[in-house]
């Protein structure tokens, strides 16, 4: 289930446990990207690119837009 979420419930979340995953592009990433999230391009998004995470916490999808 995708909901939006703001700053402050993305730090309770953090703050609980979540996840959390940045669509960025590798140099994006590279250049910034928050502490302790996981890269995976919006490209490259699938089953087999987050197999790693946890399904038992909650995982927060993050992208920098600037438009």
């Amino acid at each position: 289930m995708v909901t939006g979420i703001d700053r402050e419930e993305v730090q309770r979340l953090l703050a609980a446990g979540a996840q959390i995953v940045e669509v960025l592009g590798y140099r994006e990433y590279a250049e910034e990207h928050v502490a302790g999230a996981v890269n995976v391009p919006l490209g490259r998004l699938g089953p087999d690119t987050v197999s790693e995470l946890d399904r038992e916490r909650p995982i927060i999808v993050y992208c920098y837009d600037t438009e």
